[in-house]
């Protein structure tokens, strides 16, 4: 799975360019719903050790939840830690190892960041456009927008909401178990992310897709995947 060739750019940027690039890119951020039937869906994670990031893609059969495939792929770190600019930091290392998954996954879910960002291009957008494929940010935490605490049940969701606009859910995806921050990355509506994150979700508060791939991003020796069953 590669970049889109149109949209390839430098990674080596200033901050100050980053952000100009960022306004640039944005516009062809797509909020509309383009996902066909699943059969597959794939978390994305970033561990650092020292200077080297080490990205994990992590594909799962859906809605059975097995592992599949998987990749993994490691770089020095040459991006400083900026609020907002985390896909200039990791997305190179992620690219990699999206480069060597054997098999397309048909939806991705990040460990970060969609539209719900100040310049409403995460690290889950910034990345799905640039695979065009659709996609998925469920962070763990707020980097921006304002809301209310959602109801205790899992299910439970309220409006991420910033200068008026939506721009993501905080959603409960495990009962008195604090929520997750939803967002549209690429060629997907907010109902639809929402969705397809609690289906991921079993018996923790993160999704499955994430749990593995940060299981594997940190160093995990993962099992041996299981055949994916195509549909007839």
């Amino acid at each position: 799975m590669s970049a889109r060739a149109e949209l390839v750019h430098q990674w080596d940027l200033t901050p100050h360019e980053a952000v100009a690039l960022q306004e640039r890119l944005v516009t062809q951020v797509i909020q509309e719903n383009q996902l066909g039937p699943v059969t597959s869906v794939a978390g994305v994670d970033v561990g650092i050790r020292a200077d080297t990031a080490r990205a994990a893609v992590a594909v799962l059969s859906y809605p059975q939840l097995k592992l599949v495939d998987y990749a993994l792929a490691a770089r020095p770190l040459t991006f400083p830690y900026v609020p907002g600019l985390l896909s200039f930091r990791e997305g190179p290392v992620i690219l990699d190892a999206l480069e060597k998954v054997t098999s397309d996954p048909d939806l991705l879910i990040l460990d970060g960041h969609g539209i719900a960002h100040p310049r409403r291009l995460g690290i889950a957008s910034h990345i799905g456009l640039l695979v065009d494929l659709p996609t998925i940010g469920c962070a763990k935490s707020r980097l921006c927008g304002s809301y209310k605490e959602p109801a205790s049940e899992r299910g439970s969701y309220v409006l991420l909401v910033d200068q008026g606009k939506i721009i993501g859910a905080v959603v409960r995806t495990r009962s008195r178990v604090k929520p997750v921050f939803v967002s549209i990355g690429h060629r997907l509506d907010l109902s639809t992310s929402i969705a397809y994150v609690l289906n991921c979700c079993r018996d923790y508060r993160l999704p499955e897709t994430t749990r593995w791939a940060h299981r594997l991003a940190g160093g995990a020796n993962p099992p041996a995947v299981q055949p994916r069953l195509l549909p007839d």
